[in-house]
């Protein structure tokens, strides 16, 4: 038998004085954060919860994102967490897709109203029975009807609770994905999935007991990457988690250097702010006497930006690979090889990979291009509710991702794109990153994102989104110019637009999606 919450349980008991979250003034222990939780799985069962029901989760990095997500599993329940930047009829769907039975909602911020959203979607949802809003002020009365607050809610509930005992094959986790390609779905992540990955991630990166660990938790908790290298493998080694409920580059130098944080892990979007925030007030060399290991996911990280930070806070970025499908590391940087930039690495311990072509036939040689597929303890059950849509990219357990790459005579691997990016220009496959990648070694670039346009000659053209360095005077004629000489005559970008911001998701991705529709409606307006 085997339940997620024993990472927590463990750490309580070994490490109970240790700060387990910390927030701004709030510091709350190993000890502490585990009664919490057991309050929170008592209230579930009191209201009715079942193991196996699920419980959705809508909560910024708080401690009580943590506490609620141990506390759901706690009580033999999959939990559910959502986006903080749903809007109801997104929460609706969400609820409705995945059975909610209760919903844990935080209230927000006066320019993310959560709860009231939460609340609207909770209304359109009617198999989901119970709503809880989340508070920041716990004295705070309830502001609707009906719906109570947590903080009112597990006042009177003892603060233990004996662990409801799953199947290593139970569902713990249900993640849902962005839906850039239809609607989204949930991959279901079962406790084994979760609870290997966390202890490959430390296996991985070298986190151990003995040695305490302080995290800057800047990712997201509701996705998988943070929810994973940052909460779960954190929390399992007695580590301190540092939360910020929103990233700010300047606020996360300052925790870098005030905590003392040893373990930073970010988006390639974070990478680029933190460098961009540094000044004369930053200091760096407070923070690279304990940063111990940096670590890079979510997307490809140009390596000019990986270059740069490794030189200015003395330490490499190790990049990684993996999807909320795969819990989701599968990829990673080799510890025991220098890095190489511009590699995702090798299969992370327990994990096969091969590339395939459409009809999934393994591509054979080195250096040629195929599709990741993976096998292995990470791999989720399926799409919950969604047998068509999981037999499309699972088969003999392997699970086929949409993401391009090649391998190299030592078995590393480099993400060419992602295969729904490609651009095909006039027969020729054109891949986004190699563009991006000529662009930010570019003085006066600092930030570049290409897409594929329309175009009645070649089928698509190639347009390329850029963010200037500050002050810079750089041309469109120029920066054609610089990729023209680095690159084929049919791979460089024809047209440029200059930009102060590029779209992002909430765990700091470049929003491709929405720039190609920008450009879609400008066109269409003209």
């Amino acid at each position: 038998m085997l339940n997620l919450a024993l990472l927590l349980e463990d750490s309580a008991r070994r490490y109970p004085g240790t700060d387990a979250v910390v927030l701004d003034g709030e510091r709350l222990t190993y000890s502490e954060l585990d009664a919490r939780a057991n309050q929170v799985a008592r209230l579930l069962t009191d209201r009715g919860v079942r193991p196996g029901d699920t419980v959705a989760l809508s909560c910024p990095n708080l401690p009580e994102f943590v506490i609620c997500y141990f506390g759901i599993v706690k009580a033999g329940a999959v939990v559910v967490p959502l986006n903080i930047l749903l809007r109801p009829r997104e929460i609706a769907y969400h609820l409705d897709d995945s059975e909610a039975v209760l919903y844990l909602c935080h209230e927000g911020t006066p320019g993310l109203p959560m709860g009231e959203h939460g609340r609207e979607g909770f209304q359109q949802a009617p198999g989901c029975r119970d709503m809880v809003l989340i508070t920041a002020d716990p004295h705070a009365p309830a502001p609707y009807p009906g719906i109570d607050t947590l903080a009112r809610a597990v006042a009177a509930q003892p603060r233990t609770f004996d662990t409801v005992a799953r199947r290593p094959e139970d569902t713990a986790v249900i993640l849902y994905t962005s839906g850039t390609t239809g609607r989204p779905k949930g991959a279901e992540l079962t406790h084994a999935n979760m609870v290997m990955n966390a202890l490959t991630a430390n296996r991985l990166f070298d986190n151990v007991p003995d040695r305490h660990d302080t995290h800057l938790v800047t990712l997201p908790l509701f996705h998988s990457f943070g929810q994973t290298i940052n909460m779960n493998a954190g929390l399992s080694v007695g580590a301190t988690l540092v939360l910020m409920p929103r990233f700010d580059a300047a606020a996360a130098l300052r925790e870098l250097a005030a905590e003392q944080v040893t373990f930073f892990a970010g988006v390639p979007t974070m990478y680029w702010a933190l460098l961009r925030a540094l000044d004369d007030t930053v200091d760096i060399d407070r923070i690279a006497a304990t940063l111990r290991k940096a670590v890079s996911g979510g997307a490809a990280l140009p390596v000019e930006i990986l270059t740069r930070f490794a030189q200015r806070f003395g330490v490499p970025v190790l990049e990684g690979y993996g999807l909320s499908e795969t819990s989701p590391l599968a990829l990673f940087a080799d510890p025991d090889r220098d890095p190489r930039p511009g590699s995702i690495g090798i299969p992370v311990w327990g994990i096969e990979v091969r590339l395939i072509d459409p009809q999934w036939n393994t591509v054979a040689g080195a250096g040629e291009i195929g599709e990741i597929a993976l096998r292995g303890h990470n791999v989720m059950k399926g799409y919950h509710r969604r047998p068509d849509a999981t037999a499309e990219v699972m088969r003999d357990g392997w699970l086929r991702t949409g993401d391009l790459a090649r391998r190299d005579a030592d078995g590393c691997y480099y993400i060419v794109d992602r295969a729904k990016d490609m651009i095909v220009r006039g027969g020729f496959n054109v891949y986004p990153r190699e563009i991006e990648e000529v662009l930010h070694t570019h003085p006066g670039v600092s930030l570049a994102a290409v897409i594929g346009i329309p175009d009645e000659h070649y089928g698509e053209e190639i347009k390329a989104c850029v963010v200037p360095e500050p002050g810079a005077t750089v041309t469109e004629v120029e920066l054609i110019d610089w990729c023209r000489a680095e690159l084929a005559a049919y791979k460089y970008p024809r047209v440029i637009e200059f930009t102060a911001t590029l779209p992002m998701t909430a765990s700091g991705k470049i929003l491709k999606r929405e720039l190609a529709q920008a450009h879609n409606r400008l066109t269409t307006s003209r």
